[in-house]
């Protein structure tokens, strides 16, 4: 007897009604939050790292909160592969797709391609709906299925030039072609990398109490690279503890912790109560707070330009009472001549230095940008230069890895500065170890990093810390 073959019975299609019954699926909290990130930071509303710090991503759950910055900052981490990659998959390779369906196919992309733990049929359903719900429910389609066929895709990127370096790690060729000329492929390599990773998170703790108190909650930490006073966090959520909220650990880059303490480390009058140090670009502050923690009997000008970052600098100083005067000014238009001991002038820059924290600075950035960056800091320089008294010290500092931000703003500016020189931060580096605030293996470090002229760079990926370039230049007596 032959085996009963199964009747195939033809399902009835859905009638409209039916169709409009049907649920659609759930966006998750994490992936709607992301995907609005990321539609400001593409307007230009704001940077990613204030709107992750925001409201909305707040009030996420901590899972929902954690995978939404994974993924805001993931998307703008890989944004230039992304794009080749989907656009080798759409019918016309060159069309100008729509904000909210480009961001819908970026956040889906990067989740297949670069998050193991995602389940692709999440990734897919979710983008083609952030579609839909974004007003572009006849593209839902096309997202639907150029992220189907992405997933079954292969790519392979070759890094044997700065160009395919700069494919293969998502950052501006122009860019990576200078770090290149400028230092070397294996070094444009290591920045390039840096900036597709997560960056360490260091802190600064007040005490070495606070670090036991953290522990009691759950921080665990390992020594930092440099600094007796920086922690590297290994787990746990500093920010959620009151420790943080009191303000008694802070979140600082070792690097940006080494700025200040440089400068610090030599204030020199005959009388502890007259010196005066200048903070020329103070906000958000925490090198102002070491240069007064290393400083006590100091009185210190902290300039800040921005009303808004001027009232959270206030708010973050105050405790330090009238020995700080916060002051809403520009620091290219300062008129004190010759009052301060010292001044730390840490520019504002193009930010290079710190692509793995502000992954959107490569989308914004364009060359010609730096001569307008560099007039500027120059300004500023020169002003702080005008500022200190005759025997007395600027510390330049800026977070780009560009010369025009750097070798090349100092040199503008000595030569209109005649009675000043730069000094070798070497002996900043001893001082530092002499007095317990640097380890003897982080001054070994620093001092690979010394220029011939004596300036500090440090560079990230090959150094454990953002970019930084540092500069002493003291004014002759």
């Amino acid at each position: 007897m032959k085996p009963k073959v199964p009747i195939s019975v033809p399902r009835k299609a859905a009638s409209p009604q039916e169709a409009r019954l049907k649920p659609r699926p759930v966006i998750s909290a994490a992936r709607k939050a992301a995907f609005q990130v990321l539609i400001a930071v593409e307007r230009g509303q704001s940077h990613s790292d204030d709107l992750l710090r925001g409201k909305a991503v707040n009030d996420l759950s901590v899972p929902d909160r954690n995978l939404a910055t994974a993924l805001v900052l993931g998307v703008l981490r890989w944004q230039i592969q992304l794009d080749h990659q989907l656009q080798t998959l759409l019918k016309r390779p060159n069309a100008k797709l729509d904000r909210e369906i480009l961001i819908s196919l970026r956040l889906g992309a990067f989740q297949l391609l670069h998050m193991d733990r995602i389940p692709a049929r999440a990734a897919i359903d979710e983008s083609v709906e952030l579609a839909k719900q974004a007003g572009h429910k006849f593209a839902s389609g096309m997202v639907n299925a150029v992220l189907r066929k992405l997933g079954t895709s292969f790519f392979n990127f070759s890094e044997g030039s700065a160009a395919e370096l700069a494919q293969a790690q998502a950052h501006p060729a122009w860019m990576v072609e200078r770090w290149a000329d400028s230092f070397g492929l294996e070094a444009a390599s290591a920045i390039c990398r840096h900036g597709q990773s997560q960056p360490l998170l260091s802190v600064r703790l007040e005490s070495p109490a606070v670090e036991a108190e953290l522990g009691a909650d759950g921080i665990v930490f390992k020594p930092g690279n440099l600094l007796a006073a920086a922690r590297t966090v290994v787990a746990g959520d500093v920010t959620a503890t009151t420790v943080f909220r009191e303000g008694r650990v802070r979140l600082q880059d070792e690097g940006s912790q080494l700025v200040a303490e440089l400068a610090a480390c030599r204030v020199e009058t005959p009388k502890l109560n007259e010196q005066r140090i200048l903070d020329a670009c103070a906000a958000p502050g925490g090198k102002t707070l070491i240069l007064a923690e290393r400083n006590p009997a100091a009185h210190i000008l902290a300039c800040e330009s921005s009303a808004p970052r001027l009232e959270q600098l206030v708010k973050r100083l105050a405790p330090l009472g009238d020995r700080v005067e916060c002051r809403h000014a520009d620091a290219t238009a300062l008129t004190e001549d010759s009052v301060f001991d010292l001044a730390l002038a840490d520019v504002p820059c193009s930010g290079t230095g710190t692509l793995g924290r502000n992954p959107e600075i490569r989308h914004r950035l364009r060359p010609e940008d730096f001569a307008r960056q560099a007039e500027r800091q120059q300004a500023i320089l020169t002003t702080a230069l005008r500022a200190v008294r005759p025997g007395g010290r600027v510390v330049y500092s800026t977070c780009s890895l560009e010369p025009e931000e750097n070798e090349q703003v100092i040199a503008a500016a000595l030569r209109t500065t005649p009675n000043a020189r730069p000094i070798s931060l070497d002996s900043g580096i001893e001082a530092l170890v002499a007095d317990g605030i640097l380890t003897v293996s982080g001054a070994e470090s620093l001092r690979t990093c010394l220029t011939p002229e004596g300036y500090l760079r440090l560079l990230p990926g090959v150094f454990p810390t953002d970019g930084f370039f540092i500069a002493a230049i003291d004014k002759n007596a």
